[in-house]
């Protein structure tokens, strides 16, 4: 029981950065069309992708005494 909600503690922060991340990449989208090369460059797209991998890592080892906790 206690791993389960370990796991779900963890699939649950993983989830909401993922979704953070999401909308940062989508928002800007309501800018006006000549700011939207700098904000979708091949840059910042690349950046975007890899933080979609490294952000999660970050939170869950920031957040990870909430995760131990029951």
């Amino acid at each position: 029981m206690r791993t389960a909600v370990k796991w779900s503690k963890t699939f649950l922060t993983v989830l909401g950065t993922w979704v953070i991340l999401l909308l940062a990449v989508a928002l800007p989208g309501l800018l006006p069309a000549r700011w939207q090369y700098y904000i979708y460059s091949p840059a910042s797209v690349g950046l975007w992708m890899i933080a979609m991998i490294v952000a999660p890592i970050l939170v869950c080892w920031k957040l990870r005494h909430w995760i131990r906790t029951f």
